[in-house]
């Protein structure tokens, strides 16, 4: 079923465009097009987020409710390249990203949708099966939905995930995960999810599908309250950061910008690497990485640190089994959107969940710098809370996995919350059996220390060993043992050691089941 709707005109602030003839001269200044109309950004303060910047328009559909990333109240809808030449309409969490940050590109907010006299498919669906009761939600809710209603294959059978829960009409509920209803319940917005058909072909948001995303543009954004640039090129960015080396690197300032809006961080420089090219290739290398004790051959799958993690996991479709069962664990699909591996390394978190897969997967960081680059083992990359080899004057380039990959892998992450949550510990396990004898085994761990650890121990306890429920109860005990657990509102040191010690176990079950795999060969 074709679902059509007729072109809504797109609310515009007028005075927003300088009233010229000069066309040139309107395109290059920093601008967004939203809802079909662009829209210049003027003597914008270089912090103010793309929410409160829209609101400024008269957009009040998005809302701040949590300011934070965790409601999604303020979802709007971003074009971005689909990997294949067109576009894919991606939300985002308008509350966290800087408007300068959305120089150049275009935005579809709630009113851009539809109208009272005309509703978006979305809209009408979620009118008609009473998913809407107070309303502060509703229009986040309906711009996360409309980008699942575009997405191309949706009504196509899915294969099986993780974490898989597609409805009969290929709705991924996953795509809902970020926004949170505290009064309607999630029924009847799963039930308008669910009767959604395929957009009309005559659907002008369809249609855009099919052209290009906007090109990255260079950004400089100067105002009172600091300096917003998004460089060229990778050069260009690294030349800035030599030359101001105090400077704030974002890409998509999923943590950064928490902290301009809770704690009212300012930066009188941010560089903004998330458009870099260089920076956005996903790609099998060979022969250029440094051998290390985890890698047992000479080729890698190496992606680009500015690729956001949902951009990772449609271009590996699977072909990494440890990260596709990561991906849907890590916070919701709003900051997956922007969210990037470089990023998730950066801030050297102790709690994040990319680095237990990663060390698991004996990555290597590559920093890159005007120096030259150097390959550090994720192992050594963490020196301290929130603190790295890094140095101010180095980008993470990108991450390399090496080939081929172990045979058995799983990602345990516990938290309070199914999804969209912190995690109070995280595991990730690579183990290898040969004729029942454990002949490779490297284990990642995360909040159980000042930073993400290797297992050693354990994984010492389990080489040359017998792959049966005697090893595993005594490699259990030893991993109960690793790290130095602390006591904080999400855990405490001693449950998070019984979590430890019961990972194993659960490891052991699923190999038996035949529930873990290495995947198919990696081909990109």
């Amino acid at each position: 079923m074709n679902e059509h709707r007729r072109p809504v005109s797109p609310r515009t602030n007028e005075s927003a465009i300088p009233n010229t003839d000069d066309e040139s001269t309107s395109r290059a200044l920093p601008g967004v097009t939203v809802n079909g109309q662009r829209q210049l950004l003027g003597d914008v303060a270089s912090h103010t987020t793309a929410l409160n910047w829209l609101r400024d328009l008269g957009l009040t559909g998005a809302k701040e409710g949590c300011a934070e990333g965790e409601c999604g109240a303020c979802a709007v809808m971003v074009a971005s390249p689909d990997g294949a030449g067109g576009t894919a309409w991606t939300s985002v969490n308008s509350c966290l990203v800087p408007i300068a940050a959305l120089d150049g590109q275009e935005v579809v907010t709630a009113e851009g949708l539809g109208s009272p006299d005309d509703l978006h498919p979305v809209q009408s669906k979620m009118a008609g099966n009473g998913s809407s009761q107070c309303g502060y939600c509703t229009a986040g809710f309906a711009c996360s939905m409309a980008t699942e209603f575009y997405r191309r294959g949706r009504s196509e059978p899915e294969p099986e995930s993780p974490c898989d829960e597609h409805g009969p009409n290929g709705f991924d509920l996953h795509a809902l995960s970020g926004n949170l209803c505290r009064c309607t319940g999630y029924r009847p917005i799963r039930d308008a999810a669910y009767a959604l058909g395929d957009p009309d072909p005559a659907d002008a948001l369809a249609q855009r599908r099919d052209r290009p995303a906007p090109a990255p543009v260079a950004t400089d954004l100067r105002a009172p309250d600091g300096r917003f640039v998004r460089p060229g090129s990778l050069d260009e960015a690294l030349g800035l950061m030599a030359e101001n080396p105090g400077a704030t690197v974002i890409a998509g300032c999923t943590d950064w910008g928490v902290e301009v809006n809770l704690r009212g961080r300012r930066e009188e420089l941010v560089i903004a690497i998330d458009q870099l090219a260089e920076l956005r290739t996903l790609r099998t290398v060979t022969g250029t990485s440094t051998p290390t004790e985890t890698t047992t051959g000479n080729t890698f799958i190496e992606i680009g640190a500015g690729l956001t993690l949902s951009e990772v996991e449609r271009d590996l479709d699977g072909q990494i089994p440890l990260l596709t069962e990561m991906f849907p664990e890590f916070a919701s699909r709003l900051i997956r959107n922007r969210a990037t591996f470089g990023g998730n390394l950066g801030t050297g978190s102790p709690i994040g969940d990319t680095p237990p897969a990663l060390l698991a997967l004996g990555a290597q960081v590559v920093l890159v710098s005007l120096d030259g680059d150097r390959e550090v083992p994720l192992d050594e990359y963490f020196t301290g809370y929130r603190t790295t080899v890094r140095k101010p004057t180095e980008l993470i380039g990108s991450i390399r996995i090496p080939l081929p990959l172990a045979p058995i892998t799983a990602f345990h992450k516990i938290s309070k919350r199914r999804f969209d949550d912190i995690s109070s510990v995280a595991l990730a396990f690579a183990l290898q059996v040969d004729d029942g004898i454990v002949t490779r085994a490297t284990i990642g761990l995360g909040g159980v220390a000042a930073t993400p650890l290797r297992a050693y121990a354990t994984e010492d306890a389990l080489l040359g060993t017998r792959w049966d429920e005697q090893t595993v109860a005594h490699a259990s005990a030893v991993l109960g043992a690793e790290g130095t657990p602390m006591e904080d509102h999400r855990a405490s040191a001693a449950y998070r050691r019984i979590m430890l010690s019961q990972a194993l176990p659960k490891l052991f079950a699923q190999a038996a089941e035949g529930r873990v795999d290495a995947g198919e060969e990696v081909s990109l």
